[in-house]
């Protein structure tokens, strides 16, 4: 038996279920073709085709699996008589499925099961065989191509002698090309040269004027201080003429009061 599919049984139990399509697989060898849900023929078709695959074999094993299944030995002897030798060019495909439309009671899915017997199948071969065909095929091809392609090439001599001196000049296209590849680094790299000592100038001149620069504000800094000093040095004489004015003050005073006390 295959693997139950996914989803609800077609009974209540996988028990059920088998004997539902043993029954189904008894009754389509019997009549040939029956009448059923869409979902039980589909479920029935690759049991029947398995039953059939053992049923062409035709050994008392085979005999005994079927039997296991299918319990009326009638139907059995009538698969390994008369059904299984019909299917024995057949590979597979034992059965058809055809849908004929709704159920009037419960509008389920119906669908015609039943053998395809005494229909022609043409046989495809195997890979190996085919394969097997298929190659002195293409070797009888290449030769005949080969060969009509020998006498077209024989008065076409001159073109293949050309054919060097082609190949000559594109050598000497690509030599041409590659100098004119190197002249243009070489000229690349002298303007990186140019750059980098125009750079390196700029510097040394940006550095002297910073030094200029600096020097300048050295010499301001000394010419402040001198005015400081200067200016240090003016209040310094303002103070000592004043120091000097103040005892002739002093004498003035004296010689009033002297008069004062004359007159007195």
């Amino acid at each position: 038996m295959p693997t139950p599919t996914k989803g609800h049984r077609l009974g209540g139990s996988p028990a059920h279920e088998r004997h539902i399509l043993a029954n189904l697989a008894t009754a389509l060898f019997q009549h040939g073709r029956i009448i059923t849900t869409e979902a039980k023929a589909r479920r029935l078709r690759p049991v029947a085709e398995r039953l059939i695959t053992f049923a062409k074999r035709g050994d008392l094993h085979a005999r005994r699996h079927v039997l296991t299944v299918v319990t009326d030995q009638g139907v059995v002897h009538q698969l390994f008589t008369e059904i299984a030798p019909e299917f024995s060019e057949r590979d597979g495909g034992y059965t058809r499925i055809t849908k004929i439309g709704p159920r009037k009671g419960d509008n389920a899915a119906m669908a015609v099961i039943e053998l395809v017997r005494g229909e022609p199948v043409a046989a495809k071969p195997r890979r190996r065989t085919r394969r097997a065909e298929a190659r002195p095929a293409a070797a009888a091809a290449a030769a005949t191509a080969t060969a009509i392609a020998e006498p077209e090439a024989a008065p076409d001599e001159a073109p293949e002698a050309a054919a060097p001196d082609e190949a000559a000049e594109l050598d000497e296209s690509t030599e041409v090309d590659d100098s004119a590849e190197a002249d243009e680094a070489d000229e690349a790299d002298d303007r990186a040269e140019v750059d980098d000592r125009a750079e390196v100038d700029d510097s040394a001149e940006a550095d002297e004027a910073d030094e200029v620069d600096d020097r300048a504000e050295v010499d301001d800094s000394a010419e402040v201080d001198d005015s400081a000093e200067a200016d240090d040095s003016a209040e310094a004489g303002v103070s000592g003429g004043a120091g000097d004015a103040h005892p002739g003050e002093a004498k003035i005073v004296d010689e009033a009061d002297a008069e004062r006390d004359q007159d007195a």
